[in-house]
């Protein structure tokens, strides 16, 4: 299972409203895991066996942000595709092969 999320403070103290800091803390839960996982500008997917044990990714990442701000923002996809494996780098491998011309 594929889980892409983004969590961030409503607000921030810093002077450009920058939210890293906190966005910091939820990915530094997102290591701690051992789940493999990908972190871009807008996102941070990770990849489980399970929904609960996703699951309990997330909210820990969303409680490491509820440290730090009284209110947290939380967007949440799921694809949900049990007996595949390795798909973080996979479904984009599929892509790509057809951007090259080799897939139809």
């Amino acid at each position: 299972m594929l889980f892409a999320f983004s969590i961030a403070p409503s607000g921030s103290d810093s002077g450009d409203g920058s939210v890293s800091a906190a966005v910091a803390e939820a990915v530094r839960v997102v290591r701690a895991s051992g789940l493999p996982h990908e972190t871009t500008s807008m996102f941070t997917t990770i990849e489980s066996e399970t929904w609960d044990e996703g699951m309990a990714v997330v909210k820990r990442a969303v409680e490491a942000v509820s440290a730090v701000s009284p209110r947290v923002s939380l967007v949440l996809k799921a694809d949900i595709r049990p007996g595949h494996h390795g798909q973080l780098r996979a479904k984009v491998e599929r892509v790509e092969e057809h951007l090259r011309g080799g897939a139809s």
